[in-house]
């Protein structure tokens, strides 16, 4: 069983200068959030490990989301550009 390849026509390819495509960032893409009005939200750091000499009240309030700083989220749209 043979397999036939198939190419693009030469007028058919792509322009180089659409190349190469900006890459988001993977670890930013896992960590942040897009809300309605295009804001970032993130989660709170701090609440992963050594727990037992944090309070009941400080280990509730690092579950909660928050937003990204007005000043961080111009670099934080770069990571997530595509």
């Amino acid at each position: 069983m043979r397999l036939k390849l198939e190419f693009a026509p030469p007028g058919a390819r792509k322009p180089p200068g659409d190349m190469p495509k900006m890459k988001s960032n993977s670890g930013a893409k896992k960590r942040f959030k897009r809300t309605g009005t295009g804001r970032l939200k993130r989660q709170k750091a701090f609440a992963s490990h050594i727990l037992t000499k944090k309070s009941p009240k400080r280990k509730r309030n690092l579950r909660e989301s928050t937003l990204v700083d007005p000043v961080d989220e111009p670099r934080m749209n770069r990571l997530l550009s595509n």
